[in-house]
């Protein structure tokens, strides 16, 4: 072998190679070092500010509702004077007692009765200080004491809608302000809590509006909601996870939920219109057919959030619970779906938060209607709060601004306790297993 290719081992009188200075090492990692830790500071600072311009957009949000809308819960009322007696409605007391006290006394004139005491105790504008639904006040305040039909009494009816607003600083006629302001001087006019926004039903008056009826409406919706999406969502996520094969049908399915997911709500209000009203003829705008609609919709979120879930739970606890003996069923619904359920229910959270709020597939179903009966059950004609608060966001009138402020409150309470009943779920099986 020629020597050339045999290689020279360094003898021990050669000098190993040179290292670099170590002055230089140091100051090139410290540098690198310094740039690191500034970065890091940079992340930390971009992050925070994407919190703190969050809660802030959050908490302008809030705010500004509870300013415009804290009105909403309060009302104007004004201390009529009315001689029942000289009126002389042609009601007796034990038709007061009776279920068509509304019919008789409506029958009687008594609007016009309230119309002529507000002109005979203000002046020949007077009816104009008092609101179109003041005489369902005087009714209410007749049915509960019937012996007023024979002498005089003041009662508390709320103001109109102009008075309303001078009365809380939002007027911008001179006059009404005024007015407003001899009222309150007189002791005649008052603000207090409006308590028929919570137990009433929509109305033309803005005095006269109440939220009952779609808060009640929304509560029989989501009842619906929950009872079909749920159990189906949580079945088919149970089945595609842990017995069905692995084929192209089942990846058929798959993508189709996937894409569902993603689908615009109108598109289900196209599906529910089409399906359960054309085809099925459920009754309109009725809280069973807004619910199913929306089951439709939110049904691939669960299945989503359910089969990533039951996926989660470790393959051991399968393992361990057949290694005892335990059948297939009693290993998914003893074992797997327990562990389970605290993400089913976030999934589920997620999607009946997004029900709640959906405005599109009701509109289209009918659930719009002007409905001033709050609905007694699942059949019967109901609108919800979205729907509400989009009604009465397109009325001219400037007394529904405050009103549609106020539902907005009301929404994200009604929002906020929901969320809060199924955190709590949640946290509790989380705890126990």
């Amino acid at each position: 072998m020629s020597e050339s290719l045999i290689p020279q081992l360094p003898t021990s009188s050669e000098e190993p190679p040179r290292a670099a200075p170590t002055g230089w090492k140091t100051d090139v990692m410290q540098k690198r070092i310094r740039a690191r830790y500034a970065k890091e500071r940079r992340f930390r600072m971009w992050g925070l500010a994407a919190v703190v311009g969050s809660a802030s957009f959050l908490a302008f949000l809030l705010v500004t509702m509870l300013w415009q809308g804290i009105g909403g819960f309060q009302r104007a009322e004004i201390a009529l004077p009315i001689d029942f007696k000289a009126a002389a409605l042609e009601v007796t007391p034990e038709q007061l007692r009776g279920k068509g006290a509304d019919l008789a006394l409506a029958s009687a004139g008594l609007n016009d009765v309230v119309a002529d005491a507000a002109v005979a105790a203000f002046g020949p504008d007077g009816a104009d200080y008092i609101s179109e639904s003041a005489w369902v006040a005087v009714r209410d305040e007749l049915k509960d004491r019937p012996e007023l039909l024979q002498g005089r009494a003041s009662i508390d009816v709320p103001a109109s809608s102009p008075i309303a607003l001078a009365a809380k600083g939002d007027g911008n006629d001179p006059e009404v302000t005024k007015v407003a302001a001899r009222l309150r001087d007189e002791g005649t006019l008052k603000q207090g809590f409006n308590i028929d926004f919570l137990t009433g039903s929509d109305a033309t008056d803005p005095t006269g509006v109440g939220i009952w009826g779609a808060l009640k409406g929304s509560l029989l919706t989501m009842l619906v909601t929950l009872l079909i999406a749920f159990p189906i969502g949580v079945f088919s996520a149970i089945y595609l996870e842990e017995y069905a094969p692995r084929n192209r049908w089942t990846d058929l399915i798959e993508v189709s939920i996937n894409n569902l997911a993603a689908v615009p709500s109108i598109i289900f209000g196209l599906l529910g219109l089409a399906m359960f009203l054309n085809f099925m003829q459920l009754p309109r705008s009725a809280p069973l057919v807004g619910g199913m609609t929306l089951a439709l919709m939110i049904m691939p979120v669960i299945v989503i959030a359910g089969r990533n879930a039951i996926k989660a739970v470790p393959p051991s606890i399968r393992d361990a619970a057949l290694g005892i003996g335990a059948s297939r069923i009693q290993v998914v619904f003893h074992h797997v779906l327990p562990l389970a359920l605290p993400g089913i229910l976030t999934g589920t959270i997620i999607g009946m938060a997004r029900a709640l709020g959906e405005t599109a597939p009701l509109l289209l179903i009918g659930m719009r209607a002007f409905i001033v009966t709050p609905p007694g059950g699942v059949f019967e004609p109901a609108t919800v709060l979205p729907v509400q608060i989009f009604l009465w966001s397109d009325q001219v009138s400037r007394g529904f601004v405050e009103k549609t402020s106020a539902a907005i409150i009301v929404l994200l309470i009604f929002l906020l306790a929901m969320n809060a009943i199924a955190i709590y779920l949640r946290n509790r099986f989380e705890t126990r297993w």
